[in-house]
């Protein structure tokens, strides 16, 4: 029961860092916000990481540590908080969690590994829900008076490309998963994710940011203090107290609790084919994570 509940405590953990991302974007740009979020946070893990005595990752394992970095983390966030500045963090939140339909959709076409039909079912469902999300914001586009959630179709695929970025990192790390201790792998990717966002930011948002405010300052705290170190933490008593599927499962409860968040905290609402597509993914998720246990 004590699992359950640290569970529950990581989930609203997860779910609080979409929320964050709003306490930041209206006053820096997204990829400069990141930049400086994994500038301060690296070195934390990586005091974390010699006070423990881990290892480092030899030459081949830190090869893929860098792929994960770069995908697994940068380009995942990048087109999160990209995304957060657009969209309603619930469904940023929920089309970000699509990463596990990409890594199962990489197995079957890159690896060649065989699914049964139940992920198989949970693939096509999820896939479904994402496609209602899809339409519904291309219908409101159409609408009079839609033009503005025009740019909704944008937050869309940033937040999509973001889940696949995650699932190429993933896949790309996953053979040296078992090797590393999850504390380096943490500090490791981080480092990777801060010089990577520092040279998109550089690219791609030259005006540096003007002085936070009150807010801003409060939101990268938990940000990176919160979510960045003990959200992760968390995660790795989670692995230790709870079976894989069933902390996997937990995970689900992130986005609909991401929306509770969004509307009670920023007075976000949600469309209906939101609200529908959402549950799809959702229920095509659950579907896959089952598959995977049986």
């Amino acid at each position: 029961m004590a699992g359950f509940g640290l569970g529950l405590l990581f989930v609203a953990i997860w779910a609080s860092a979409f929320t964050a991302i709003r306490g930041v974007v209206p006053e820096w740009q997204p990829l400069t916000a990141l930049a400086v979020r994994f500038v301060i946070v690296t070195p934390i893990l990586a005091a974390i990481v010699l006070w423990r005595r881990g290892r480092w990752p030899g030459r081949a394992d830190a090869l893929r540590l860098v792929a994960m970095g770069v995908f697994g983390t940068a380009g995942y966030l990048a087109g999160a908080w990209m995304a957060g500045a657009i969209l309603p963090t619930g469904l940023v939140a929920l089309l970000c969690a699509t990463a596990p339909l990409f890594v199962a959709a990489g197995e079957v076409l890159v690896l060649r590994r065989e699914l049964p039909g139940l992920a198989w079912l949970g693939l096509g469902l999820g896939w479904l829900g994402v496609a209602v999300l899809g339409l519904g914001r291309a219908m409101e586009a159409g609408m009079p008076g839609g033009l503005a959630t025009a740019a909704g179709g944008l937050g869309l695929l940033l937040a999509l490309g973001g889940a696949l970025s995650q699932a190429v990192g993933i896949l790309a790390f996953a053979p040296a998963r078992a090797r590393l201790d999850p504390w380096t792998v943490n500090a490791g990717q981080s480092g990777v994710a801060a010089l990577a966002l520092l040279l998109l930011a550089v690219l791609a948002e030259p005006h540096w940011p003007g002085p936070p405010s009150l807010t801003l300052v409060l939101a990268m705290v938990w940000s990176v203090l919160v979510v960045g170190v003990g959200g992760y933490a968390l995660y790795f008593v989670m692995l230790r107290r709870l079976p894989p599927a069933s902390a996997a499962s937990l995970q689900l409860l992130a986005p609909p609790l991401a929306a509770v968040f969004g509307w009670a905290l920023l007075g976000e609402r949600l469309g209906w084919w939101d609200v529908a597509g959402g549950a799809v993914t959702l229920a095509g998720l659950a579907l896959l994570f089952r598959a995977r246990r049986v």
